[in-house]
């Protein structure tokens, strides 16, 4: 694959074929667009034809101009909104409408990871971020991805909605299942039909738990929090939008924070003197969990559609025109970050990333990921010398989220 990253003609490289990143074979074909084309347009995919903005400082400029740069005319992601039947629900969510609508909705419930919420949910975190490595096979091989970076999330993602906590699982397959569509994934074999019942069953739970809050004293979780913003409070009535924000809280906060806490072991794998580094100053883990989250970048694009023409980079984007910020390519900018393909866990600018976005789309928790992962990584530096890969690592085959599947581990003690 290194040698067709060279001879293929400029015009017809296309970063948004699934298997790039399920190979993790992405960095060399961004490096070259980031080089001879960071504004670069493909004329013909299996997504139609779109730009890719690949540095840094251009993404950041297409991310902040909301006016000229849409997410409602055609959503976040590089595959097209579907066109189902009549009868099927399309969820619309506030990440994918543009002002003044969009923040009036994220108002709603950004309070649940406001500093002081984020203060009394630590002591949950550490709680259950101890109760899962104290009870890991020491010595044995298991999957990484299964036992602790999906428990973690789940349990935290139940906590947040005051979902089931027995049910938790569900919450993460539904997580799996918003991004599970052909052109993301590869996978011609889906079955939408099956996947639009399961999300179904997805806002049926959700109804029934937003039922029986209804009329209860306002609490910190999700759900309280939408029905008591006068914005959001009536947002069972509307299907598209109860479906859409549902699904974008799970998606937001299942995926960021999983990924990395895997990305996080293997980079540390890769990297043995960046190990070494942190076993001798754990006070580096806070930058550390920067790092991570800028060399795993857990999403690895959004897109935007042109209101107007607009030129970007010397290129001239029509209107109308589709274009993709390749967040995975940003944070490898190497005109920003030195040595960019490395884990550098005390990099003095790893807070510079736009793994969540730029300006008023960026994540709204990205303060809750960031604390999940530091909590953790405290608690696994006090009982483990080395948690070490000791087998291949499986990636899945999706060019929105850079997700990984498992990751063969064996812990040691020291």
């Amino acid at each position: 694959m290194s040698d067709q990253v060279h001879t293929t003609p400029l015009e017809d490289i296309d970063v948004s074929r699934p298997e790039l990143f399920q190979q993790d074979a992405w960095q060399p074909w961004f490096a070259r667009l980031r080089k001879e084309a960071p504004v670069h347009f493909l004329a013909d995919s299996v997504n139609g034809p779109f730009w890719s903005v690949t540095s840094h400082k251009l993404i950041k400029e297409v991310d902040t101009n909301n006016q000229v740069f849409s997410s409602e005319k055609g959503g976040i992601a590089i595959v097209d909104p579907y066109v189902t039947g009549d009868d099927q629900i399309q969820g619309q969510s506030f990440i994918t409408l543009d002002e003044p609508r969009h923040m009036k909705q994220r108002q709603a419930v950004a309070p649940t990871v406001a500093p002081k919420n984020l203060a009394e949910f630590e002591p949950l975190i550490r709680e259950r971020a101890i109760d899962i490595l104290e009870n890991l096979p020491v010595g044995e091989t298991f999957n990484w991805v299964k036992e602790v970076s999906i428990e973690l999330t789940a349990r935290m993602l139940a906590t947040l909605f005051d979902f089931p906590y027995e049910e938790r699982s569900k919450l993460v397959y539904w997580s799996d299942l918003a991004t599970a569509v052909p052109e993301v994934t590869g996978d011609d074999s889906i079955d939408m039909n099956k996947r639009y019942e399961e999300l179904m069953g997805a806002a049926a739970a959700f109804y029934q738990l937003w039922t029986a809050k209804q009329g209860q004293p306002p609490t910190f979780d999700l759900i309280s929090m939408l029905q008591h913003n006068e914005e959001t409070a009536r947002m069972n009535e509307d299907p598209e939008m109860f479906l859409g924000n549902i699904l974008l809280l799970i998606v937001g906060g299942n995926d960021t924070t999983r990924n990395s806490i895997s990305g996080g072991v293997i980079a540390l794998n890769q990297f043995p003197d960046q190990y070494q580094k942190l076993r001798e100053n754990p006070g580096l883990i806070p930058n550390m969990v920067s790092e991570i989250v800028r060399w795993q970048t857990p999403v690895i694009h959004m897109r935007r559609t042109a209101l107007r023409d607009y030129e970007l980079g010397g290129k001239q984007i029509k209107e109308g025109d589709k274009v993709v910020m390749w967040y995975v390519s940003g944070n490898r900018d190497e005109t920003v970050f030195e040595n960019p393909d490395k884990l550098i866990i005390d990099r003095p600018n790893a807070r510079a990333h736009v793994a969540f976005g730029f300006g008023v789309h960026r994540c709204m928790g990205n303060r809750l990921a960031e604390m999940q992962l530091r909590v953790l990584w405290e608690e696994i530096m006090k009982r483990f010398h080395t948690v070490e890969v000791v087998g291949d690592v499986e990636r899945l085959p999706n060019n929105f989220i850079r997700g990984i599947r498992n990751v063969p581990v064996r812990l040691h003690k020291g």
